[in-house]
């Protein structure tokens, strides 16, 4: 299996001020070492809503989705991350928006490779390869 991630960025909202194709690689190349094929949208509020409407049954916009597509011979999938949401949240948390998207691109991957929070045992293993991943990027514990 080749260990190439192939990215596809597709900004379907405002641009500036969001993170780069390079950021984004960055983050999720340091949450899955081996190859694969991942596309990251950036998307409106209203496109964030009628995803998490449609395919999690929750009517509102959130700050990422992931769309497993294959997890062999290499990941594959979609994530999907909400601007409005996620520079809400990271002004209310008080922490920097690129530390938050790095955060969420890194989650977004563990869900993409089969990782969950449903159960309190998997969300505390789940934030803590979170934390682990974003301390080797330089990033503080985003749960604190």
């Amino acid at each position: 299996m080749s260990r190439r991630l192939n990215l596809s960025v597709q900004y379907a909202c405002a641009r500036a001020g969001l993170p780069t194709r390079q950021e984004f690689f960055t983050w999720a190349r340091a949450a899955h070492a081996g190859g694969g094929t991942l596309t990251i949208r950036l998307v409106t509020p209203e496109e964030g809503r009628q995803l998490n409407r449609d395919y999690r049954g929750k009517d509102y916009a959130t700050n990422v989705l992931s769309f497993p597509y294959a997890t062999e011979p290499g990941l594959c999938g979609d994530l999907v991350l909400c601007p409005a949401v996620v520079a809400r949240e990271a002004e209310k948390q008080g922490k920097p928006q690129k530390a938050h998207y790095a955060h969420l691109t890194v989650h977004g991957m563990l869900h993409l490779q089969g990782q969950d929070h449903a159960q309190a045992e998997e969300a505390a293993a789940m934030e803590q390869h979170e934390r682990n991943i974003l301390a080797i990027l330089g990033y503080p514990d985003p749960y604190l």
